[in-house]
């Protein structure tokens, strides 16, 4: 579709609420000229991926054909949207930075530093996908259209009118396009010698079996259009057309990545790391600084894994002994505790509703104390939902969805109920601090609802090492708010999770730069944090997947710290936890360099 202009964009309601909800930040020419510069990109990049503008909210008025459409994932498409991120760079760097206001320069940096990763890594490495998040197989556990489109449909895809109903017919009858795209991809990536581990291929190909060997009606592709289109109240027969097109063109399409996978699986090994790729070193140093935002080498952050791990099991050890938990290793007792049944939801469909409904209320506890850290709360609220069953087996433990900026659907935290048992009640609060607020929810919506920040800034996919980091450090402020007042264990629980993320520095350069295999990871996460093994080999199965983007969390954490230690120190009695908190957040998400050049700059402002 070819790209839409201003005016058309503004069209819409939602394009003018959006491009004019942040006011004239404009103090310079050079300002103007980069707002907008910022406003073509974001309204090119919507147009490029109609699935974005569907999760934004943006499919209808000029851009309604965009919601009957899937996002070009071909070898073809991904060459023309780096052509036009090579534009984009060239652009950004004709900016005059030097003329620039103060949050003017913010938003180049930012926008500049994404981009310009984009370009290197796309022109450097040509297989999988590399940007701000690094993963080298184009179908596994956790990559692929074909867990994606139909998660996406199900949680995103909005049905009110019949136009809405054809258009999800539609992009049905794109998905198994689709899904050859990526076929097509991973039989060139296979050809050069990019293979999967062995258990990788098992987990894809248990995935797509899952999808495929069931009636066509009885898939969520027909099933949720069923049920949302009645909700809507439409009257049509939507279950026989979507199944037909199910049965003669998706699972067809999805034979032949089956086909494809066995085919990869007969000539793959168990090695577990990237290291064994052409250029697989490189690549993970890649995939850490993206990650990270920082130069640390996989060495660098592989110690500071281990003096981390070290620090906190000693905390832990002193609150367990505390509660009468003295004997065996931290992991040991914490592997007691998760055990114990007072600690256990049912691993039922009610257990399962009554944890579900325990995280709820934990949310409404935590927002009647966060007024005690914050000025600024997000207008947008977030719901708890399971992870889809047709996909928990390759899915993270626990994973954030933002609202959709028009507000026409609500920012979604999702948890991996596949075990209730990998989910013990006294390491639950610190999941809901994490995820929702003051983690995820609060610091993502308040950077799209800010009015400082240009619209892409807003809306982009953000820096996983400052969001991962913040959630991180709000764990850490809920414990400093006294959430964890008269329960010990829930510090404990909390502590663990620290723990956990620690132990991923140590795991994830074991693995992609050490040459670990899977068995010795797992071993090392339960041997750290007493988590259930089929937990922790879950966990590590998605490191393998995504190299680098498990060290983005205590990277992140550690730096906040810093940044925050070095707001008190110049600042003493002073320091205003919630101006530091709004000039921290409302400026929206950016590299971890970017933010300490930032709130150096504030913090000069505050003297």
């Amino acid at each position: 579709m070819k790209n839409i202009d201003r005016r058309s964009f503004l069209a819409t309601s939602a394009g003018a609420a959006l491009l004019t909800a942040a006011p004239a930040f404009a103090q310079t020419t050079e300002d103007a000229r980069l707002k907008a510069l910022l406003d073509q990109m974001f309204e090119q990049q919507v147009d490029e991926s109609p699935q974005r503008a569907t999760s934004l909210g943006l499919d209808k008025g000029p851009r309604a054909a965009l919601k009957g459409q899937l996002d070009d994932n071909s070898a073809a498409g991904r060459a023309r949207r780096l052509e036009a991120v090579r534009g984009r760079v060239a652009a950004l760097k004709a900016i005059k930075r030097e003329a620039l206001s103060d949050a003017a320069k913010v938003d180049l940096d930012v926008v500049l530093y994404q981009n310009q990763t984009a370009l290197n890594a796309g022109d450097k490495y040509k297989f999988g996908s590399a940007g701000g998040r690094f993963s080298p197989y184009v179908i596994s556990q956790q990559s692929g259209v074909y867990q994606s489109v139909p998660d996406f449909l199900d949680n995103q895809h909005k049905i009110v009118t019949a136009a809405d109903a054809d258009a999800w017919l539609s992009r049905l009858h794109a998905f198994s396009g689709a899904l050859d795209q990526d076929l097509d991809r991973m039989k060139a990536d296979v050809a050069a010698g990019v293979v999967p581990p062995d258990f990788v291929c098992d987990l894809s190909l248990a995935q797509l079996k899952a999808l495929r060997d069931q009636p066509a009606e009885k898939t969520v592709m027909v099933t949720s259009l069923v049920a949302k289109a009645k909700a809507a109240g439409l009257t049509a027969d939507y279950a026989a057309p979507a199944a037909k097109i199910v049965a003669e063109e998706i699972f067809p399409a999805l034979d032949r990545q089956i086909t494809a996978v066995q085919a990869a699986r007969a000539q793959a090994t168990s090695v577990a790391g990237i290291g064994k790729l052409k250029n697989g070193a490189a690549y993970y140093q890649d995939a850490v600084r993206a990650s990270t935002t920082t130069d640390l080498t996989p060495d660098q952050v592989h110690q500071l894994g281990l003096t981390q791990v070290a620090e906190i099991t000693t905390r832990l050890d002193a609150i367990l002994k505390g509660q009468g938990l003295a004997s065996g290793t931290v992991a040991e007792r914490l592997t007691g505790l998760n055990n114990r049944p007072d600690q256990l939801y049912d691993n039922t469909d009610e257990g399962r509703a009554a944890l579900l409904a325990a995280l709820n209320v934990q949310i409404g506890e935590v927002y009647k104390k966060l007024p005690l850290a914050f000025s600024t709360l997000p207008k947008a609220k977030v719901e708890v939902k399971r992870v889809p069953a047709f996909i928990q087996d390759g899915a993270s433990n626990g994973y954030y969805q933002s609202a959709a900026i028009d507000g026409s659907r609500p920012a979604n935290f999702f948890i991996n109920l596949k075990e209730t048992h990998d989910w013990p009640k006294y390491n639950l609060p610190t999941l809901v601090y994490h995820e929702a607020v003051p983690g995820h929810h609060l610091q993502i919506a308040l950077a799209q609802e800010s009015t400082k920040i240009p619209i892409i800034r807003r809306t982009g996919g953000g820096f996983s090492a400052f969001s991962e980091g913040w959630a991180l450090y709000a764990e850490q402020l809920a414990d400093e708010i006294g959430v964890y007042q008269g329960d010990p264990l829930g510090q404990a629980g909390y502590l663990q999770s620290l723990l956990f993320r620690a132990s991923r520095l140590v795991i994830d350069t074991g693995l992609h730069a050490k040459g670990w295999s899977r068995d010795q990871a797992t071993d090392y996460m339960v041997s750290v944090t007493g988590y259930p093994r089929s937990r922790a080999q879950r966990e590590v199965e998605r490191y393998c997947v995504s190299p680098g983007q498990a060290c983005s969390y205590k990277v992140g954490h550690t730096v906040w710290n810093r940044v925050r230690d070095a707001a008190k120190a110049k600042l003493g009695a002073r320091f205003d936890l919630k101006a530091w908190h709004d000039a921290a957040l409302l400026s929206g998400s950016m590299p971890m360099t970017v933010l300490e050049r930032h709130m150096s700059e504030w913090l000069a402002t505050q003297t």
